[in-house]
């Protein structure tokens, strides 16, 4: 059974059947429509992200199955904060202040996606990406947070 996995980044439940998707899979003798739809259902969550997925396709039966990737820390961060983007000058313009419920929910949601080995090491790695994004938690500079972290001060909420 010669399986094709192919990879595309789209926007969260956007995908359509133009390029590079439809030039793709067309050849493929799929139904483009279907796949697409498939996508837009499995990434509608993360509308206004762009998401990695990966199309599996048996190209004898014309089966194929969706893997849907997590996107970025930073794409997470914008969202969650409801602004465009990071700041420019982290330093001196902040994008935004996040509670540490929010910071433990994307650290929550990127965890089997990266090396950490525990839900505190995942929430520090949020917290490095806070930094360079320009956002506040708790209204103070992520790396303090991150040093109140490992005075466990945040333990508590962070093994719930």
């Amino acid at each position: 059974m010669p399986e094709k996995t192919l990879s595309f980044i789209v926007d969260g439940g956007k995908a359509n059947a133009g390029p590079p998707i439809g030039s793709t899979l067309g050849p493929l003798g799929l139904a483009v429509m279907d796949v697409v739809n498939h996508i837009n259902e499995k990434t509608k969550e993360f509308s206004g992200m762009r998401v990695p997925v990966k199309v599996h396709v048996d190209s004898e039966t014309k089966e194929f199955s969706i893997d849907v990737g997590i996107p970025t820390t930073s794409a997470l961060l914008v969202k969650e904060l409801k602004v465009e983007k990071g700041s420019g000058t982290p330093n001196t313009v902040k994008a935004g202040n996040l509670t540490i419920p929010q910071v433990l929910k994307i650290a929550k949601i990127k965890q089997p996606s990266t090396l950490a080995n525990s839900t505190k090491a995942a929430t520090k790695e949020v917290l490095g990406s806070c930094v360079s994004l320009g956002v506040t938690v708790e209204g103070k500079d992520p790396r303090e947070v991150q040093r109140e972290i490992d005075a466990g001060k945040w333990d508590a909420q962070l093994s719930e």
